[in-house]
């Protein structure tokens, strides 16, 4: 039946349409997990002679233990947003004889196929080699490793319970930001009675059990979840859902743009795909801190100018450059209405400015590093709105991928959206800041630099009108092309 499936799979990825761009980006993946899994393998070996140099006075093995409990953490972050968990059209199985066990084995077996399942192998194995080796007990070992391994799995199986429900990840993204405080500031070392745990493992290989336990706890559980949804009334029945009517009658001051302004709070609110990237856009407030606080980068005013229109450009870079692909499900009554283009994206561009303009205001925490640096982050702000938006909102014009609203994106998990042209209209928005600040910083000082990437932006919001209509007769030449894409599900 497992055999069946797999035939089934195939069938439906070689007769769709993105058929051809799914293989390219396949085989794109294939050589990136060739490139990562062998970065893995190398730092796998070298993990225990490192460890054994920097931190001379205790064991390898220990050290690792100590701080095993951040790679899990991190693990399982990186797979809520980047794991592409199994989708599987199960209707078609529910009028024929099979049984509800076989498929939903099925479906959580697919799971532990993932990149990220494999990942610890390159890694751990290589150390555990290397463990043996050096003369390290055999059955210590093996049962250490068969422990991590076995970890990661049940992570894998966490990482399936906590997308169905974002309080769990959030609650497992405030743990780690607070283990990883307490430590730093050395207030507790939260890392030290873990690592008791995981050095307990190792000295007593016959706790492996415990993992074992664990993971398939975990697999139990999540089977189970399954298999209480796993009925036809329930696949074809339409969750109703209570939404609070939230009172936007203060944006009617935008004037025509305003219904635009309304729709698109309420889409931000209501659906898990824009509250995603509203989280997303929030995280991107702490992007300056990789920068600010090294040294190396101080001597690299440029880098500096390229972390400071991040800072403030968060929801700009994740909600705006998926313009108009946010109303896909909608997009063709929003076409036949009598409405003008040039407001629908106005609309969007002053989306983005308060977005800009609210980050800017959350950015003030970084007066800590110094008016330069402020001055940056507010000329980067200014970048953002005048030109920035602009050229995100062309860049939309070349995206015709259509959007779920209530499901979480996953790094490729659409394949029809790969697009190399988008990826070039990617490059000024990283490359031409930079720029801007550099030329006249090299040329002159610190503070030309900031004066010209500041006036870059300003001339933007002078000539908007300008670019608005330049850009709106793009979106106005491939609307039929977009319509026609919008409607065609994968």
């Amino acid at each position: 039946m497992i055999k069946r499936f797999l035939s089934l799979e195939w069938k439906q990825f070689s007769r769709a349409s993105y058929f051809q761009k799914g293989i390219a980006i396949k085989i794109l993946l294939f050589f990136a997990a060739i490139y990562f899994g062998g970065a893995a393998i190398f730092l796998g070996i070298g993990m225990f002679f490192i460890l054994r140099k920097a931190v001379p006075d205790v064991d390898p093995i220990i050290t690792i233990n100590n701080f095993l409990v951040y790679w899990f953490l991190f693990d399982l972050v990186i797979r809520f947003f980047m794991q592409q968990l199994p989708v599987m059209n199960i209707k078609p199985l529910m009028t024929i004889p099979i049984k509800r066990e076989t498929v939903i084995h099925y479906l959580l077996g697919k799971t532990t196929l993932s990149f990220f399942n494999f990942l610890p192998l390159f890694i751990f194995l290589p150390f555990s080699i290397v463990l043996l080796a050096e003369g390290y007990p055999v059955i210590n070992v093996l049962c250490w490793f068969l422990s991590v391994m076995v970890l990661t799995l049940a992570v894998n199986f966490i990482n399936f319970l906590i997308n169905k429900n974002n309080t769990f990840f959030y609650i497992i993204v405030s743990v780690l930001a607070l283990f990883i405080g307490l430590e730093i500031y050395q207030i507790f070392k939260v890392s030290e009675p873990i690592g008791v745990a995981f050095n307990t493992l190792y000295s007593k290989p016959y706790l492996v059990i415990i993992p074992i336990a664990l993971t398939y706890t975990l697999y139990k559980i999540n089977f189970n979840d399954i298999k209480k949804g796993f009925y036809l009334d329930g696949a074809i029945s339409k969750k109703v859902e209570k939404v609070n009517n939230i009172d936007l009658s203060w944006m009617n001051r935008f004037g025509s743009i305003a219904v635009f302004l309304k729709n698109d709070v309420r889409l931000i609110l209501r659906n898990a795909r824009p509250k995603q990237v509203l989280m997303m856009s929030f995280l991107f407030l702490f992007y300056g801190l990789i920068f600010y606080t090294q040294e190396v980068y101080q001597q690299m005013p440029a880098f500096l100018a390229f972390a400071s229109m991040f800072v403030t450009g968060g929801f700009l870079m994740t909600f705006g450059q998926l313009v108009p692909s946010w109303d896909s499900e909608y997009y063709k009554l929003l076409m036949s209405q009598n409405i003008p283009y040039k407001k629908y994206l106005e609309s969007k561009w002053y989306l983005m400015v308060v977005a800009v303009a609210i980050s800017f205001v959350l950015s003030t925490p970084y007066l800590y590093f110094g008016w330069k640096i402020f001055g940056m982050i507010a000329a980067g702000a200014l970048f953002n709105i005048g030109l920035n938006s602009f050229i995100t909102l062309f860049g939309g014009a070349l995206n015709r991928v259509p959007i779920e609203l209530n499901v979480k994106a996953k790094a490729f998990s659409n394949t029809n959206g790969f697009n190399p042209t988008q990826m070039l209209i990617a490059l000024p928005k990283l490359g031409l800041p930079m720029l801007l600040f550099y030329i006249p910083y090299k040329l002159i000082n610190f503070e030309a630099g900031l004066l010209v990437l500041a006036l870059s932006g300003v001339l933007g919001i002078v000539f908007r009108n300008f670019f608005l209509s330049k850009i709106e007769s793009i979106y106005q030449k491939g609307k039929y092309k977009t319509i026609a894409a919008f409607a065609e599900k994968k």
